[in-house]
């Protein structure tokens, strides 16, 4: 089975290299955030020619969730406790629980939206501990935080700064104690392996990037997780989004 998730900063402007990507690497299962669409707009026709079924969380401009699977799609639900915001949903395929999230940003230290992403990370580690512990589960996202310096091309550059504060890299490391693995990490202990890049300054070109978007996965899960890593590629040529897709590839037969 492959998972990939992918902040596409935009369906609308990334549509054809999403269908591309998706027609080149046929994942299974993709986790897509920032989608930046209503229900409406929301391609599900697109999707369903390329053999998807889709499930979305819309906000219109900003925000957005979905899942989209060639391995069934059922359960699905949206949002996070009382959460207005497009952030959150899930959905079971082929026997396995999937959640696609995009944390708030957090903007800067002394900003309210900044206790917001605290207060939100915590209500999904509620979730997550309260949740059935029988059934596989798999998340991916746009998790805003860096867990570690070796997620940051520069520390020192970002110092003071949201996505590397210890809170949030403490908000992250509690979601992982409910029985969660860093995929990434977990098989690639040593590597960058950066998924964001700033448009400005040649960002991608300089290597100027931060580990953001992660795939988590329950501990029995993880130990059939074959690879998991970052497509680069995604990210070159005519107008990519800001993120690389993250791949998960591993046995997986329900």
């Amino acid at each position: 089975m492959k998972v990939a998730t992918w902040n596409v900063n935009s369906l609308t402007a990334r549509w054809p290299r999403v269908e591309e990507w998706i027609r080149r690497h046929e994942p299974d299962v993709v986790l897509i955030q920032e989608t930046k669409q209503d229900d409406k707009k929301f391609p599900f026709d697109a999707f369903a020619a390329l053999g998807y079924q889709s499930a979305h969380y819309g906000q219109g401009r900003w925000n957005g969730v979905a899942i989209v699977s060639r391995r069934g799609l059922q359960d699905v639900e949206r949002g996070l406790v009382d959460d207005p915001e497009a952030r959150l949903i899930a959905a079971t395929c082929a026997g396995l629980r999937f959640y696609s999230c995009y944390v708030p940003n957090g903007r800067s230290l002394d900003d309210p939206h900044y206790q917001y992403k605290l207060n939100w990370l915590e209500s999904l580690r509620t979730l997550l501990d309260a949740r059935d512990r029988t059934q596989p589960v798999m998340m991916g996202g746009d998790f805003n935080v860096a867990m570690s310096d070796l997620d940051v091309y520069d520390p020192a550059a970002l110092e003071g700064m949201t996505h590397v504060s210890e809170p949030e890299r403490a908000a992250i490391r509690a979601l992982l104690a409910t029985d969660l693995v860093d995929l990434g990490r977990h098989l690639h202990a040593d590597e960058p392996s950066f998924t964001w890049w700033d448009y400005r300054n040649g960002s991608f070109h300089r290597g100027w990037g931060l580990r953001i978007d992660y795939l988590f996965a329950d501990a029995a899960t993880a130990a059939r997780v074959s690879d998991a890593y970052v497509d680069r590629e995604a990210r070159k040529g005519d107008k990519p989004s800001d993120h690389a897709p993250v791949v998960a590839e591993f046995d997986w037969n329900s």
